[in-house]
């Protein structure tokens, strides 16, 4: 049995559904009503990108940022 540590994206939409993305694992995302379900349905999707990538992508996963931009509307 192996362990990972997964770094996990976080959003919600204006319908407040919850996606959840692996950003080392390409298309690995999931959704749900609330968090929790987004999380149990992450953790199916989770093992199945494990399983079919067994690798992550190459990429390195260094962290988020925000960045606030004010633009002049016209």
């Amino acid at each position: 049995m192996k362990k990972y540590h997964l770094p996990i994206l976080v959003e919600v939409d204006e319908d407040g559904f919850f996606f959840f993305f692996f950003p080392l694992y390409k298309g690995c995302h999931s959704y749900g009503k609330n968090i929790d379900e987004a999380l149990a349905n992450l953790k199916e999707v989770a093992e199945m990108c494990i399983a079919e990538q067994e690798q992550p992508v190459s990429n390195q996963f260094i962290g988020v940022r925000e960045m606030e931009l004010t633009i002049n509307a016209t």
